[in-house]
């Protein structure tokens, strides 16, 4: 059923569905997930589904879940806090170097990404040129460190994981960091990045509580992984502190990477520049507390972003695609939402093994970045198309910047 822009589904004995999918297609096993989201008991209103929506673990990427007196947790999925950060520089395209190699290799010698030593769980601080990441490192940790002990105290497995030692790590898989040229040829960094181990860590621990403690419901349950915490259980209010500090982390990585990656570009560009001239620093994967229609929920965001009325918002392309700085209108029927992204069309397995190199190559011809097998994965054409899903979503944002990438930067 169609109404206004979104197309409805409605559910059998459940919560409606309502989908901003208009022009892009929509897998039948997101759809049948949808479905089994949307039958859980504490599903307020309905939920909202983002144009890049596609299968995930329990509930599908790309929806925005509304609940009342209940979390999944596998909903907001491991990489708790995932999101972007994006600045806008005094720079223009005519101060970017020819050859933009140098530049490339300069924020990777910065930044761990991947499977550098430090993101493998480095204690030392002797990671080559890494710049002064060190103490930026060290200063944001302090500010997260007194509520992580706290968390620890009553979660002990977390103290052992990769928290300090991750902040300021970008990871690999679809994280990445880019120099992009906006529409009038302004140099913008941006970089896509979580909370890192200790977020998978966390997510981890309570997914398996969660499932544990519904054991003797799960018959009850159209997938394990809707396993869920009760609000007013002792679970549950650990589960909540432990997410938002993992929020906390995800955000502060992003701001550690992005002033170690000014200062990395500053090494190769000798022109003087300011950067934050717009910042925006967003999550897409996290839980919060906020109001709708006249009542205070949880609103789980998995794989989505807040688009309140005048809020500044970044919808990433694939490597290769544009990307844009939205500026969400608050529509209210999306929970004030917008996608996170293109969104995949298909496996990692799937892209590795319909692409070839020299696909991967043409995809990201004129980009600085890594062209080898093991990006094939990450090929534009694993993904759905940017421009689609843009005009899909066009009653919850507008466009305000439309970057395209000139480096790029992948673990």
């Amino acid at each position: 059923m169609k109404t206004g822009q979104y197309d409805m589904m409605d559910v059998e004995g459940g919560s409606p569905v309502k989908m901003w999918t208009k022009g892009v297609p929509v897998e039948q096993a997101a759809r049948e997930q949808l479905a089994n989201t949307a039958r859980m008991p504490f599903i307020y209103k309905h939920i909202a589904v983002m144009p890049d929506v596609h299968l995930g673990k329990g509930s599908t990427i790309g929806s925005v879940i509304p609940t009342l007196g209940a979390i999944i947790p596998a909903a907001v999925g491991v990489d708790i806090g995932c999101g972007m950060m994006a600045a806008k520089t005094t720079l223009n395209a005519r101060d970017l170097p020819d050859n933009l190699g140098p530049l490339r290799s300069a924020i990777e010698k910065a930044i761990p990404h991947g499977m550098s030593p430090k993101t493998r769980g480095y204690r030392g601080r002797d990671v080559g040129s890494w710049h002064d990441a060190p103490s930026t490192v060290d200063a944001g940790w302090m500010q997260l460190k007194d509520e992580f002990d706290a968390i620890c105290e009553k979660t002990p497995k977390l103290k052992n994981t990769n928290n300090h030692r991750h902040l300021g790590t970008l990871g690999g898989g679809n994280h990445f960091i880019e120099v992009c040229l906006d529409e009038e040829g302004a140099v913008w960094f941006m970089l896509h990045s979580g909370s890192r181990g200790v977020g998978n860590a966390i997510g981890t621990h309570f997914i398996e509580l969660a499932q544990r403690e519904m054991r003797t419901h799960m018959a009850n349950l159209p997938d394990s992984d809707l396993a869920y915490l009760r609000e007013g259980t002792s679970h549950y209010d650990d589960y909540v502190d432990a997410v938002g500090w993992a929020q906390k982390f995800a955000r502060m990585n992003r701001e550690v990477m992005m002033r170690n990656l000014i200062a990395a570009v500053r090494t190769v560009i000798a022109k003087p520049f300011e950067t934050h001239v717009e910042a925006v620093n967003c999550h897409h994967n996290y839980v919060q507390k906020e109001t709708h229609f006249g009542k205070e929920v949880l609103v789980t965001r998995k794989g989505a972003v807040s688009a309140r009325a005048g809020e500044l918002g970044i919808i990433p392309g694939s490597m290769g695609a544009r990307s844009f700085i939205v500026r969400g209108k608050g529509n209210a029927e999306s929970f004030h939402s917008c996608s996170h992204g293109a969104g995949r069309t298909m496996s990692r397995n799937e892209a590795k093994r319909r692409f070839t190199l020299a696909d991967q190559e043409r995809a990201t011809e004129g980009v600085e970045c890594r062209k080898d097998s093991g990006v094939i994965d990450e090929i534009p054409m694993a993904y759905k198309d940017i421009d689609a899903v843009m005009r899909a979503q066009d009653e919850l944002v507008e466009v305000v910047h439309t970057l395209k990438q000139v480096v790029c930067v992948k673990g």
